[in-house]
């Protein structure tokens, strides 16, 4: 089920997904396709042309499907202390947060519609970490 879904214009080429406490200083993207830490994940998307769209999904033990279009980029767990979920670019300027509730440790995955250059789209999945 969709939970929420947002259209962001970023500054910075670089999307995080996760908590919305800060970055880790030492997460660097490189030339892989995502990075991340316990808490945040970091895309490459389309900076200061388009807008983002990005859409976030509860999975309730259904399978819930994203675009079958988009590459996994991401599937692994975050820790979200305040149980909010935060998209944005990683200077902060462009930020959605949504309380997602439930445990504090979540299954994420994270898929793009252009996972090798600059992503214009991006589906987020979450569920509960057993």
């Amino acid at each position: 089920m969709q939970i929420g879904g947002v259209d962001l214009y970023v500054n910075h080429p670089l999307m995080a997904l996760g908590s919305p406490d800060w970055i880790p200083d030492d997460l660097e993207l490189g030339e892989r396709t995502a990075a991340s830490s316990d808490t945040h994940v970091i895309v490459r998307v389309q900076a200061q042309t388009t807008l983002i769209k990005v859409r976030l999904f509860r999975d309730h033990g259904t399978g819930t499907a994203c675009d079958s279009s988009f590459t996994t980029v991401f599937d692994g767990t975050l820790y979200l202390a305040d149980r909010r979920f935060a998209i944005g670019d990683v200077m902060g300027e462009s930020r959605f947060v949504k309380y997602i509730g439930g445990p504090q440790r979540w299954r994420v995955r994270v898929s793009v519609d252009d996972p090798d250059r600059y992503a214009h789209a991006a589906d987020v999945v979450v569920y509960p970490q057993d």
